[in-house]
């Protein structure tokens, strides 16, 4: 049975890590959740499931306000024609269905099939928010905890510059 979001908080629990969680309406994209920054704290992140053509999958994490660049991310990780995977490959790798993939999907990898890649800026930030693998609540903690919430499944993420900072999302 694939894991929920009290199998999350239970996890970060025992690493020891300080996390705070807000129930909030449910959000299906980025557009939906933008009424909701600044009523929850830190940097708002998206998740990208995707697969090549050698069918690697990979999970890229990184901030709502960035646009990736799918090419530059193939080179800069080393795949080759990156594509968004299907929901029913998300389903059945990560245990969760689209508008609810995170990080904390990780938990439900049995295979450990997701090579992991993590935004540079948003490793940079204080404070990055997550669904705890349902799109009806967001959990902030750190960049660094996340890392190793990560690291205690035993992936080596990559760290990269996954994307370009969007201008009209930034507020400029």
């Amino acid at each position: 049975m694939p894991a929920i979001d009290k199998d999350v908080f239970a996890k970060l629990t025992a690493l020891g890590i300080p996390f705070s969680t807000v129930e909030h309406k449910a959000v299906f994209t980025v557009e939906e959740g933008r009424d909701m920054i600044g009523k929850i704290p830190g940097l708002f992140c998206k998740n990208l499931f995707l697969k090549d053509k050698k069918d690697k999958l990979w999970l890229v994490v990184m901030p709502a306000e960035k646009r990736a660049n799918l090419n530059r991310l193939e080179k800069s990780i080393g795949s080759a024609r990156l594509s968004f995977g299907k929901p029913e490959l998300l389903l059945d790798v990560l245990g969760i269905t689209p508008g609810s993939v995170s990080p904390f999907a990780l938990l439900n990898d049995f295979s450990r099939r997701v090579t992991v890649v993590l935004d540079k800026d948003m490793m940079e930030v204080p404070l990055a928010t997550y669904h705890p693998l349902r799109n009806t609540a967001s959990t902030s903690l750190k960049p660094s905890d996340l890392l190793k919430f990560i690291k205690s499944l035993s992936y080596a993420p990559r760290i990269v510059d996954c994307g370009e900072w969007v201008e009209e999302m930034l507020g400029a």
